[in-house]
């Protein structure tokens, strides 16, 4: 029973080695390629908004971000949530 278990795991250990090369010559080495596109892509940061309130109970309030049309409509909600239109 030994002889056969130790006959069967050599012949699978000689198959094994004798197919490695047939198959890692197929396989091509991974090429990695630049795209100056993508790298130039950034993520545009949000709007922050730092709001304020006065002594008198109105507010106030800094808009800081990259896009402008994203700033308009901060401003904008920001009004209309506090009721300044």
């Amino acid at each position: 029973m030994k002889k056969l278990f130790f006959v069967s795991t050599g012949i699978l250990l000689l198959l094994h080695l004798t197919l490695i090369p047939v198959f890692s010559a197929d396989i091509k080495p991974l090429q990695i390629k630049k795209q100056p596109e993508i790298q130039q892509i950034r993520p545009k940061k949000p709007v922050k908004i730092k709001l304020k309130r006065t002594g008198e109970g109105k507010y106030t309030w800094d808009l800081t971000g990259d896009d402008v049309d994203e700033l308009v409509r901060a401003d904008k909600k920001l009004r209309k949530l506090l009721n300044l239109d």
